[in-house]
């Protein structure tokens, strides 16, 4: 296993920060470490990386003991925290030679590296006339610079724009190919775009630990439909597949469809046999969000 995480607790006082978490990553592997605002994450991540010690349980990477070996484990690991720390007032070029020669990489690096995140047009600048999202690339960078087995990447994308947000998920599904990747991040199209298992905490537990093909095998469907006058009971007893109803409003009906296909398109035709038009109807099938929220609330 590329990281390994036996009964992990960390506790602050009498502040239980993670309660006995395992799970493990295999190479490979692309996992979305979810969860909210307290619930252990970056704990967990700095932990991982050897930055602090547990208060119980034991971690590996590339089965390297973290706690009594850390800085052997931290050649194998690239680390991304939430505060990306940088020195704004050296260039982008001067602090990734910086970073090339703490690991004692040749200074040829430092180009291909700064080319691989998109940061060529950048590289010039003081890191300081950076906007939030090249900082994070310059991180992203230091992180990568040394070509490490296992990243651990803590809000990868915070401050990203959508075209930065779609070159830096290529990256990462580029570098998935050959490196275990473990990143947090809120946004959950992230995890669904580029994941192949999602993991959640709350509160310092783990909840689910669960690949997102999984997530997609229950063919429920969700639908919420508002049609333009008030249906009776049996009507809507009439649509296939159904397997529970409810009438939130006089016009509004909450449905809950078991089928392989989309069930959109039968509701339409279901309303133009019926004399009836759709004023709303929306799609709740948000799987993971929906799971998260269950989870988290």
């Amino acid at each position: 296993m590329s990281i390994e995480v036996m009964g992990v607790s960390k506790e602050y006082g009498a502040q239980t920060a993670l309660n006995e978490v395992s799970f493990s990553l295999k190479k490979g592997e692309i996992v979305g470490f979810l969860g909210p605002n307290g619930a252990g994450k970056s704990t967990m991540m700095k932990i991982l990386t050897g930055y602090i010690k547990p208060s119980k349980g034991s971690v590996a990477v590339n089965e390297i003991d973290v706690l009594n070996n850390a800085n052997e484990a931290q050649h194998h690991i690239g680390y991304l925290p939430e505060h990306n720390p940088l020195y704004l007032d050296l260039y982008v070029k001067e602090y990734l030679a910086f970073q090339a020669s703490i690991y004692k990489i040749e200074k040829s690096k430092v180009n291909s590296v700064i080319e691989q995140v998109g940061l060529t047009p950048e590289k010039h600048k003081k890191i300081g006339q950076l906007s939030k999202g090249y900082q994070q690339r310059v991180g992203l960078a230091a992180a990568i610079i040394h070509n490490p087995d296992v990243l651990i990447l803590d809000e990868p994308t915070t401050g990203l724009d959508p075209n930065q947000l779609m070159e830096i998920r290529a990256l990462l599904k580029e570098l998935g190919k050959e490196k275990t990747i473990l990143f947090s991040t809120h946004i959950m199209q992230e995890v669904e775009a580029i994941c192949d298992r999602v993991i959640i905490i709350q509160k310092g537990e783990l909840m689910l630990d669960k690949p997102i093909a999984g997530l997609k095998e229950n063919n429920e469907q969700v639908i919420e439909v508002t049609f333009d006058y008030k249906l009776e009971e049996q009507f809507i007893k009439k649509l296939p597949h159904l397997i529970s109803h409810s009438n939130n409003y006089d016009n509004t009906w909450h449905l809950t469809f078991k089928a392989n296909e989309d069930m959109r398109p039968v509701i339409f035709d279901f309303a133009q046999e019926n004399g009836l038009k759709i004023l709303e109807l929306n799609s709740k099938n948000q799987s993971l969000e929906n799971l998260f929220k269950e989870i988290t609330n």
